[in-house]
């Protein structure tokens, strides 16, 4: 199979019309949420009225992501996809986070089916990193996306003028050489990262090459290579073009630490990527000022944020069409008995 049949079949509206008793289209639909490194880090247990999200630790990144924040973030963009491709099937979601058992249990509840623009858009967001065409939004659509990206104890910052975007310029950059100078964190994200068609199909998850412009090469050249041509300077570079390109720059803080705010935080994130889908508009994570430890603390307060901790940081606006990044099959993301071993933490 080639990547881009892969792709075709992958992001495309399944049917839900036996969705209320059997629930693996739903997870088909959870599964095309964003996730931190395209990890997947989710398992999804089907009972009888409801799903239960947990954690699949094994999938975590330990240098990127210590304290599994991104991890709990996915995992609440999947609940969001959920409950939207639900609601489209005929059922009311209703999510709960269990801290006993670190996972998300959404009860299931039978009514009217009503598809909305944001399941619609399910199968056409994607992470654009690629420039987008220097264009702003209208009042109106920074209206649609606000009032979707807010949530419990979760609210959003809009940055347009030009001196806003030139901080995060330098907070990205800040953040690129902490991270760049680790060995630690430049194994895991060359772990993560599929460097030609065979790779990416191979595993069905990672950071496939072609989308950062990565021209396809053998894995084993591209991870000896990447010492060499991923430096922080053409990091600074890439990130410094893109982000200039972008209509605006969106921080996303919750009130404060905790697996419920994280969760939350991935939905209202998922949310206004659905919404800004529909709109026509791209957008792309730009986490590194939230991601190194002291330099989120800075950031935090450059944004004036108090005790509240700044959880992703965004951009958007009118970028390209590129290709959408693959998903591993349904049967290695729904529970089967000893699996249950997966979901607990190793020492």
């Amino acid at each position: 199979m080639s990547y881009s049949t892969a792709v075709r079949d992958i992001w495309r509206h399944r049917d839900l019309e036996g969705a209320r008793s059997d629930f693996a289209p739903l997870v088909h639909y959870a599964t095309l949420a964003a996730s931190s490194h395209n990890t997947q880090p989710w398992i999804f247990e089907l009972g009888t009225r409801e799903i239960k999200v947990r954690p699949d630790f094994a999938r975590r990144c330990q240098e990127v992501d210590p304290d599994d924040h991104h991890l709990f973030v996915s995992l609440g963009c999947a609940v969001e996809n959920l409950a939207q491709a639900a609601r489209a099937a005929g059922l009311q979601a209703h999510a709960h986070y269990d801290s006993r058992t670190e996972s998300i249990r959404v009860d299931l509840e039978r009514v009217s089916a009503a598809a909305s623009d944001l399941f619609l858009a399910i199968p056409e967001r994607r992470c654009t990193r690629a420039r987008f065409a220097k264009q702003g939004l209208t009042p109106g659509q920074w209206v649609e996306l606000e009032r979707v990206a807010r949530g419990f104890g979760v609210d959003i910052h809009v940055l347009t003028a030009r001196q806003e975007i030139e901080r995060i310029v330098e907070f990205v950059a800040a953040g690129n050489e902490a991270q760049f100078s680790s060995t630690p964190w430049a194994r895991e994200m060359r772990h993560w990262l599929r460097f030609n068609d065979r790779d990416a199909l191979r595993t069905g998850d990672g950071l496939y090459g072609r989308l950062f412009g990565i021209p396809s090469i053998p894995a084993w050249l591209g991870r000896a290579m990447m010492p060499v041509v991923a430096t922080a300077e053409r990091q600074n570079q890439r990130d410094a073009e893109q982000i200039r390109s972008s209509a605006g720059i969106i921080v996303f803080s919750s009130a404060r630490e905790g697996r419920s705010f994280q969760v939350e935080v991935g939905r209202c994130y998922e949310r206004f990527a659905l919404r800004a889908t529909s709109l026509g508009l791209s957008t792309a994570f730009i986490n590194q000022p939230v991601e190194v430890p002291l330099l989120r603390k800075k950031f935090a307060a450059e944004m004036g944020l108090g005790s509240r901790r700044p959880d992703l940081v965004v951009r958007i606006g009118y970028g390209p069409a590129v290709a959408h990044s693959l998903r591993r099959p349904l049967d290695d993301v729904i529970a089967r008995g000893a699996e249950e071993m997966r979901w607990k933490r190793s020492a």
